[in-house]
């Protein structure tokens, strides 16, 4: 694979954030610098670091930035969470957002199985 644009996490990865910032674009005010941002933030770090880890070229750097990604799943599932648990979101968005987070967790950690 030459390009990371080829790889189907990173598309899905990408997918992700996007729905992020649909769904933070309806959160209240008052979280305009504060929880949205950190959601936010985390959506991209996901994309990012796959793109980062694929250009290194090794597999060892390129594992090690999965990694660093699938922490940033986490970090987005736990604030998906507190956003339900604030009612900023309902639960048929935080189901959906949720799906899709786990799912694309599960394919870097397969992606980095196989490498």
């Amino acid at each position: 694979m030459r390009n990371f644009k080829d790889l189907f996490v990173w598309q899905k990865s990408i997918e992700l954030v996007v729905l992020t910032y649909k769904i933070t674009k309806e959160f209240p005010q008052e979280e305009k610098y504060g929880l949205a941002v950190q959601m936010r933030r985390a959506a991209i770090s996901i994309p990012s670091n796959i793109a980062e880890g694929h250009m290194r070229r090794t597999i060892k750097d390129f594992k090690q930035f999965l990694t660093i990604a699938r922490g940033s799943c986490a970090e987005l599932e736990t604030q998906t969470i507190i956003a339900s648990n604030l009612t900023y979101i309902t639960h048929e968005v935080y189901q959906l957002s949720v799906s899709k987070i786990e799912e694309v967790s599960k394919m870097l950690a397969s992606l980095s199985a196989k490498l």
